[in-house]
């Protein structure tokens, strides 16, 4: 499947861009639930699919993910309401609803004790919080094994750099923290950051299963965590989920065998399931120059979609022109309407501003930013009082809306003038 965009689009997800644009407004995110659905049955091999909802947790989103068989991991109180919200389960086995972090906030080790949901340990304190507030039974732990990997150095999540996980070496006094507070310690959790480097998979495979044989006979299972990428450009690798599986079912069955006991497969994918099912559709509101650059602004900003401004990540672009005409291509750079420079969807890490090839844009011509299924609507603000977007479901061939838009209301409510 093209990740890639064509400079000119006139459907998404099988619906007129137009027509989404009159009936919902801009910006808007649209999701196609047939992707969704898809991307999980990609992954049917694992034994357990986890989705990581904080890559999109609007509830319909959640709905069509838990439909197709997966369950969820959560990392707030929020997200625990949104998983039930959505038709999940408190308790179960697997577990449906497992909560991951590297701290307890106040209010989620309430709700985790209140509603009996699992917990995924991610620091020494964590085990101590629990279990002096009468937390019992099982739970896993997140070690960090000491290295990691990712597409930015702000989401690798392995190495003496990285907040998250239990330290490798700590894992014996956690263990024993554990014990001293009756909970055995039953599941193993190592995620380290995103890619497809089968070299380095192998490598994070082996520290899972050094890891799982210390912590012995009571483990029952292992999670790969998440990190499948997603292919923004066509260049891009697209990952061999069949290798992947294999090299973590590799490590199961040795891991198994010297248990002497099956050990369950946990994967949990955010992004992957849900980012290439995603897109945002922007309005063109003015076309400027300088000496340098065309500009090409929109009605969308940092402030609906922040992985350009904070990872220097790209997004496949298309215009969707007023009029439907071809038009000769342009290199623009395309920006928001914030009032900083770094309003800018064109750029590389670090803030370089670069331009992209789109055709003549021009005011009421509408924009589709592809790839936007994951960390858009959720890391949104707002922002200059800007209110959020709206967010649309394309299911059966029709659209429908499944958060509105912010009102001007809204914006404020909750707020009061002592």
């Amino acid at each position: 499947m093209s990740v890639v965009l064509p400079h000119t689009v006139r459907e998404i997800a099988g619906l007129p861009v137009h027509d989404l644009a009159r009936d919902f407004g801009t910006p808007t995110y649209v999701y196609d639930a047939a992707g969704i659905a898809e991307r999980v049955e990609r992954l049917r091999a694992f034994d357990v699919i986890r989705y990581a909802q904080k890559a999109n947790s609007n509830l319909a989103a959640l709905a069509r993910v838990r439909r197709a068989g997966a369950v969820v991991g959560a990392v707030s109180a929020g997200e625990i309401h949104g998983a039930l919200a959505a038709g999940g389960a408190a308790r179960g086995a697997p577990a449906p609803i497992v909560y991951t972090a590297d701290v307890f906030d106040r209010e989620s080790l309430d709700v985790v004790l209140e509603r009996g949901i699992a917990v995924n340990c991610g620091s020494p304190d964590m085990i101590d919080q629990y279990g002096e507030r009468g937390g019992r039974g099982a739970l896993t732990l997140r070690v960090n094994p000491g290295f990691g990997h990712g597409h930015s150095r702000k989401t690798n999540t392995g190495g003496p750099h990285s907040k998250h996980g239990i330290w490798h070496e700590e894992l014996e006094a956690c263990l024993a923290r554990a014990e001293r507070h009756g909970l055995a310690v039953t599941g193993l959790h190592v995620h380290i950051g995103s890619g497809v480097d089968m070299r380095h998979l192998a490598r994070v495979a082996e520290a899972c299963c050094e890891l799982a044989t210390r912590i012995g006979p009571g483990l029952r299972s292992i999670s790969a965590g998440g990190g499948l990428p997603t292919r923004y450009r066509d260049a891009d690798p697209e990952v061999d989920v069949a290798s992947y599986f294999g090299v973590w079912d590799a490590v199961r069955t040795r891991l198994a065998r010297g248990l002497g006991h099956p050990v369950r497969l946990e994967i949990e994918p955010g992004r992957y399931l849900v980012a290439e099912s995603g897109w945002l559709v922007t309005e063109v509101r003015a076309v400027k120059r300088t000496a340098e650059h065309t500009f090409v602004l929109v009605d969308a900003g940092f402030h609906t979609l922040a992985r350009p401004v904070l990872y220097g990540s790209y997004h496949p672009m298309a215009l969707a022109p007023a009029d439907g005409a071809e038009r000769p291509l342009r290199e623009v750079v395309v920006a928001g309407p914030l009032c900083e420079s770094g309003d800018v969807f064109t750029q590389d890490e670090g803030g370089v501003v670069r331009t992209q090839a789109l055709p003549e844009a021009r005011v009421g011509d509408l924009l589709v930013i592809g790839c936007a299924g994951a960390y858009g609507a959720v890391m949104a603000s707002d922002y200059t009082s800007k209110p959020l977007p709206a967010e649309v479901l394309v299911h059966g061939g029709k659209a429908q809306l499944v958060r509105a838009r912010q009102s001007s209301e809204d914006l404020v409510r909750g707020e009061l003038i002592p």
